[in-house]
């Protein structure tokens, strides 16, 4: 898992006690509602009908059992709304016709299919002490909201999978800190996503994104990444269209920086349902590719590729993703573990079940990857109670070295 840096953890302490000074200035009448707007957005702050939603950055989908645990801390205290607002709301969904809902669910953490977390019931008013909260385990929600670069989401089974080619997450991790408060792409037309995936299967999806990188090896053996661009879902689904066929791994950013680039430049302003990449690059087909290739050459000959990733950048962010301490392996080995396995999948069927549904081979043939899933009858999908967040933190410390990943699934 990554190790976060001193300067990692002073920036969202420092990024917190910032939000709680805008806060209170807004919450005395210093700072008007449009005022605060893009200072609560920039940290993940949406308000909506009844209260505000706040996303939590999941980089690339890794959790801490600590992360875990603050994560159900701020469900079970402060995802609780004004019970009258909270009757409101439940009579308004009551009153809809012609649809059965579920009732509102309070006290909750939502999984999105992108790796984040949302609270949907936290009020404004303690929105500070929650942000507190998140950096004490070096946790934040910058730029979860707003027209910029987003989360940076991978496969859930990064580093541990069978069918990887190489390890997204150290790239995913570069990504993150090239994107993170990057000064020309704080106001895009719109939203922005990247996703990567290292594996042969895409478990990451990174067709539907707004770029998408996939690992493969050339015939030299030396790594590199497809470049999708143009994915996305919502009322216009659309695939992405593949514009690089081989990227040199170590070119990733100057890369990404020409795409985006172009998409500031020639991306809608004028129409937010017509303003993301996907619609441009629609529209624009071999004049977009030929104009962010362009791009690209002027990046690497005129501003002297700044972004190139050198091999020392890359090891220093690999070294930070340190190994678990695994308990003991089993004196068994791969063949007896797994005679044990069918066999008691023999003699109880929802073991069974279980065990098709939510087990998947690991690289290390002693060790499983294992999926725990929070739907319940009656639940939305995503949803995740306090305690449930809580037993999965037990379940990381007891069999998990501590970590968890978040898939795409809900």
């Amino acid at each position: 898992m990554y190790q976060y840096t001193d300067f990692d953890k002073r920036f969202v302490r420092e990024r917190a006690a910032q939000y709680r000074d805008q806060l209170q200035r807004h919450l005395h009448g210093q700072l008007s509602d449009d005022e605060f707007r893009p200072l609560r957005l920039q940290n993940g702050w949406y308000v909506q009908r009844y209260a505000p939603m706040l996303r939590v950055a999941v980089p690339y989908g890794e959790l801490s059992s600590a992360q875990l645990r603050v994560l159900a801390t701020i469900a079970r205290d402060y995802d609780v709304p004004d019970a009258a607002m909270f009757q409101h709301a439940q009579a308004t969904q009551d009153n809809i016709g012609g649809i059965s809902a579920p009732p509102l669910t309070k006290g909750y953490a939502h999984f999105t299919t992108r790796q984040n977390l949302q609270y949907n019931w936290i009020p404004l008013e303690k929105s500070a002490d929650v942000m507190d909260l998140l950096a004490s385990v070096n946790m934040h929600g910058i730029q979860t909201s707003g027209n910029c670069i987003r989360n940076i989401t991978s496969d859930e089974r990064a580093g541990v999978a069978v069918d990887e080619i190489v390890d997204p997450r150290p790239f995913a991790e570069i990504l993150r800190q090239w994107s993170t408060l990057h000064p020309e792409f704080a106001f895009l037309p719109r939203k922005f996503k990247i996703a990567i995936s290292g594996a042969l299967e895409d478990r990451a999806a990174t067709a539907w994104h707004d770029v998408g990188l996939h690992a493969l090896r050339n015939a030299a053996g030396e790594v590199g990444f497809r470049v999708m661009v143009g994915g996305g879902m919502g009322r216009t689904p659309i695939t992405a269209s593949v514009i690089c066929e081989f990227l040199p791994w170590n070119q990733i950013l100057n890369y990404l920086e020409a795409v985006v680039r172009v998409y500031n430049r020639w991306g809608r302003r004028d129409n937010i349902y017509k303003a993301r990449i996907k619609i441009l690059v629609k529209a624009e087909g071999k004049r977009y590719t030929d104009e962010v290739e362009a791009e690209y050459q002027r990046i690497l000959t005129q501003d002297g590729a700044p972004h190139t990733i050198t091999q020392a950048e890359f090891d220093r962010v690999q070294a930070s993703f340190v190994p678990p301490q695994l308990a003991k392996p089993s004196a068994l080995s791969a063949e007896a573990i797994h005679s044990q396995l069918a066999k008691a999948a023999d003699t109880d069927k929802d073991f069974a079940r279980w065990l098709q549904q939510n087990v998947a081979p690991h690289r290390d043939p002693h060790l499983r990857v294992v999926t725990l899933s929070f739907k319940r009858l009656g639940q939305a999908p995503g949803d995740a109670t306090a305690d449930q967040l809580d037993a999965a933190a037990e379940l990381a410390d007891r069999f998990s070295a501590s970590e968890a990943r978040v898939s795409h699934d809900q």
